[in-house]
């Protein structure tokens, strides 16, 4: 199975790519979309928007995760913008034909370090041991798209093992 995991945001959102054989997790692609601030909103929506409907017809993932927005009431307007920017990845999840799926991200703490009030370092060292990273990603924001599609390999499996029972 091929996941794409998107960790989305206005000014980078990271990406990342996993192929699960038989158990085995193989790191394919990942990388960040960079915006500048001197960029219009909408020319920003349009570049996250090309580079992941991009991705997703040359990569050809069986399913997309994302992150469920929280929103803190001191932050509202940060939420507006990531709401933007998660809708054009979902566009391009849906001109894509890839089912869409999200999770929380204390499920994905969870799912990665059993935790689900697990730091960011603490799913970014998982993430490393897991795909064998010899260097870490630059972004945080990549090493949360792959722990997004990890989680939903171990979930998958989970639920898997679950039913056979």
């Amino acid at each position: 199975m091929r996941i794409l995991g998107v960790d989305p945001a206005l000014a980078v959102t990271g990406y990342g790519i996993i192929d699960v054989i038989r158990q085995r997790i193989s790191l394919i692609h990942a990388g960040a979309i960079i915006t500048s601030h001197s960029q219009t909103l909408p020319e920003r929506l349009l570049k996250i928007y090309e580079r992941i409907l991009k991705i997703i017809l040359e990569y050809r993932p069986e399913v997309m995760v994302l992150e469920k927005v929280y929103v803190h009431h001191h932050h509202q307007t940060t939420a507006f913008l990531l709401g933007q920017a998660r809708g054009t990845i979902c566009l391009a999840c849906a001109q894509g034909k890839i089912p869409l799926v999200e999770y929380a991200a204390t499920r994905v703490k969870k799912a990665i370090v059993g935790k689900g009030l697990a730091s960011k370092i603490q799913v970014q060292r998982m993430v490393a041991t897991t795909l064998g990273l010899k260097t870490l990603p630059r972004y945080m924001d990549v090493t949360d798209a792959l722990a997004l599609a990890i989680a939903y390999s171990n979930i998958a499996r989970s639920d898997t093992y679950r039913n056979t029972q």
